[in-house]
């Protein structure tokens, strides 16, 4: 088929999987020890980072003690174990995947979380969909920066402006954007702007390789 998207690179809390109140839950739970209730305000601290920027945001917000390394194995803990209880398809995820292996068309898996939770969430829904994985001790900086969605473009022996990305939260969007990806937003929690090359669905559902295809053939001349 025409415009085939050289790959497409999948997030995946909230994205694939319905983890995202998981690592609220986290990240509320660690807070409260702390003395901290969490708000909306909070959103942009939580959802779609990684646990090093909660950990940062929750020890400047409460002023604590303790060192922030050890807030983010608490952070990482809690969620893996909410994890390792609860791991729920997002709508629509699994039969993209299977459409785009179908399709022969390469996958990667590109998340902010530890390797444990990725492993976790593999072992739940399968890791024959993807090429390849990428976790959060495999690149320097994590989302928003770049590193990421580049780093697993650069796995594949691919331009990331050919890849397609498929994301959930601004920090993702904002990677695979700064990557150089056509982007497939479908927001969980917080808004998410369409513009450039960021196209916006309600719902994996909505998706099929017929639209990937659309999405690369709009890359950049």
């Amino acid at each position: 088929m025409p415009h085939t998207p050289a790959a497409v690179l999948f997030d995946m809390d909230g994205t694939l999987v319905d983890t995202e109140p998981l690592w609220w839950q986290a990240a509320a739970e660690t807070a409260a020890e702390l003395g901290l209730s969490l708000d909306d305000s909070d959103l942009p601290h939580v959802l779609g980072r990684a646990a090093e920027h909660t950990a940062a945001h929750l020890h400047r917000a409460s002023g604590t003690d303790r060192a922030e390394t050890e807030l983010v194995e608490q952070l990482n803990r809690a969620f893996a174990g909410k994890v390792a209880a609860e791991v729920v398809p997002r709508p629509g995820a699994l039969d993209l995947l299977a459409a785009l292996r179908t399709a022969e068309v390469p996958t990667a898996l590109v998340s902010a979380s530890p390797r444990r939770v990725v492993d976790l969430v593999l072992g739940a829904i399968g890791d024959r969909w993807f090429t390849t994985t990428l976790a959060a001790e495999d690149t320097e900086r994590t989302k928003p920066d770049p590193d990421p969605y580049l780093a697993a473009a650069a796995r594949l022996g691919l331009d990331p402006a050919a890849c397609v990305a498929v994301e959930d939260s601004p920090a993702g969007v904002a990677s695979a954007a700064a990557a150089g990806c056509a982007v497939l937003a479908v927001p969980s929690t917080v808004p998410i702007a369409a513009h450039g090359r960021i196209t916006l669905l309600d719902s994996l559902e909505e998706a099929d390789v017929a639209l990937l295809h659309a999405l690369a053939a709009a890359r950049p001349a």
